[in-house]
């Protein structure tokens, strides 16, 4: 178990360079509350993504809701997402008062399938929640259509999808507004975190208020917020990383490109479509054993016994959890190629560090 290698290792900057980036806050003393690393932090992330507005947040989950929320929509309408994504897209939802409607995702790149929103629309709809997969980017432009057509919202879960671009321009510029996760499992790490990003200049404050108890001043409370600052040594963090991004995500595609040269072309193995003018993140290796000599749980419970810790993401979808299983859309059935997909895709060890060796080691007792 010496050579036991997990499906993702945590990018972090060496402990010098983080060291000297927290040396001031022994100094100040000022550890969160929204102090000159936050600040500074936020202000690198509007640049880096070109856009008006990044509001900072502890974890991506509170972004998520806060987002939602900051849409002031009315309670007991619909909201279409997919089902094919981590808990808290659905529980995001689901906290602001509303009702997921879950629509399909499509075969080629496991995001929401844009030919089956329209009908999912009712009078009751208020907002689609689509989820960029895998560093995947959704079909933004048809969503844009249909959002407009409709007069709904769009607020992007993009946990997945950070420094992704489409023809240009930054995966946090779609939608009224993104979300993304700065979990330690991501691309970019803060530790844990997450930012909405938005060009709603009236939004700001509202965001900033949820996140800090309404407060407005010393004696002045003008909201009733939650607590979902990030601090101090987070946003450090996210500092530093943010000055190797580029470099990890050129190790990551290097290793991408090894897994394809290995794994392409064999039957009953199916790997994530390249999409068009999309400048990816390299973000996660998914495969999809379909037909295979060995199905899903096998290749998974093979590659454990060697010490290879894969994982079956994402399964299961969230239309299948006890808590949603009483909702009108909810039931796999409804929504089959998430289903199917769910059913057999593994994403496989993937992470800047990870070695050339070890993938060929990995591919190599998939394909024995």
């Amino acid at each position: 178990m010496d050579n036991k290698i997990l499906v993702t290792r945590s990018s972090m900057p060496t402990f010098e360079e983080y060291c000297e980036e927290i040396k001031d806050l022994w100094d100040s003393h000022w550890l969160t509350n929204m102090g000159i690393k936050h600040k500074e932090f936020q202000d690198r992330l509007e640049k880096y993504f070109g856009i008006p507005h990044v509001t900072l947040y502890t974890n991506g989950h509170l972004a998520l809701e806060n987002a939602i929320a900051a849409l002031n929509l009315p309670k007991g309408s619909e909201v279409i997402t997919t089902p094919f994504t981590f808990a808290s897209t659905t529980h995001a939802i689901v906290r602001n008062g509303l009702i997921p409607v879950f629509c399909d995702v499509n075969e080629q790149d496991y995001t929401i399938d844009i030919n089956k929103i329209e009908n999912l629309i009712t009078d009751r709809t208020v907002a689609i929640v689509p989820v960029h997969v895998y560093g995947n980017l959704c079909d933004v432009e048809s969503i844009d259509k249909v959002a407009k057509r409709y007069g709904l919202k769009v607020i992007y879960d993009a946990a997945h999808a950070f420094a992704v671009k489409y023809k240009g321009v930054s995966s946090a510029c779609f939608g009224d507004m993104s979300m993304f996760s700065f979990h330690a499992t991501k691309v970019f790490n803060t530790i844990e975190g997450g930012c909405v990003c938005f060009n709603d200049d009236h939004l700001v404050q509202l965001l900033n208020d949820q996140k800090n108890f309404g407060i407005h001043g010393a004696e002045e409370v003008a909201y009733v917020g939650g607590n979902a600052k990030m601090n101090e040594f987070q946003a450090a963090m996210g500092i530093c990383n943010l000055r190797h991004l580029d470099e990890e995500i050129t190790k990551r595609k290097k290793l991408v490109e090894h897994y394809r040269q290995r794994l392409s072309g064999i039957e009953g193995i199916k790997l994530s479509k390249i999409q068009k003018d999309v400048e990816p993140n390299y973000a996660y290796f998914p495969v999809v054993f379909d037909g295979y000599k060995y199905t899903r749980n096998e290749i998974f419970a093979i590659l454990e016994d060697h010490g290879i810790i894969a994982r079956k993401y994402f399964y299961p979808l969230t239309n299948s959890f006890e808590c949603y299983r009483n909702y009108p859309t909810a039931g796999v059935e409804k929504t089959p190629i998430a289903q199917h997909t769910a059913l057999r895709v593994l994403t496989l060890p993937l992470y800047a560090d990870l070695d050339i060796s070890d993938v060929d080691r990995i591919c190599d007792i998939i394909l024995r």
